[in-house]
């Protein structure tokens, strides 16, 4: 049996889900913190020192490999929804909703109580833009929900480590 088209209009051109101007911004809100993360990871990563050096040196390389994973994942989601990720170094540092963190050498404890903060901050930006997401793609919310689940897991364990019982 044939299939046959029993319309005379002619066919209209398939349109892509494409985000708006608003799910643009959000997603790029997400993507500065993600890229601030990963470069401030790095920079503590260098220049940590004091007791526990070298466990934190290696944990600050998994969180960092972390936001580097999400933002590439947050990037290539807005560029399959013909939206133009900007994670140049000037809008990152222009754009960022995290604090400056001092350079140089820091220490441990200093290191894990800022790097915690950043997470949090990083976690918090994805909460915040996250329902305006959902509204207008579930599908990109999911991605913000791995986003969420991972940095505020990693804070928990990273700021375990000045914690007390």
């Amino acid at each position: 049996m044939t299939a046959t088209n029993t319309t005379t209009s002619a066919p209209t051109a398939f349109r892509p889900f494409t985000a708006s101007p608003e799910l643009e911004a959000n997603l790029q809100k997400v993507l500065v913190d993600l890229v601030a993360l990963h470069l401030e990871g790095k920079q503590f990563h260098w220049n940590v020192v004091g007791s526990n050096f070298r466990d934190l040196h290696l944990q600050l390389d998994e969180i960092v490999e972390v936001a580097r994973e999400h933002s590439d994942t947050i990037a290539e989601r807005m560029r399959a929804l013909y939206a133009v990720p900007d994670g140049s170094p000037r809008t990152v540092a222009e754009t960022t909703s995290l604090p400056r963190q001092l350079t140089g050498e820091q220490d441990t404890t200093a290191a894990v109580n800022a790097m915690s903060e950043l997470l949090h901050r990083t976690a918090a930006t994805a909460r915040q833009v996250h329902d305006a997401v959902d509204a207008e793609d579930p599908s990109t919310a999911d991605l913000l929900h791995a986003v969420i689940v991972d940095l505020e897991k990693q804070a928990w364990m990273l700021s375990s480590e000045n914690r007390r019982a």
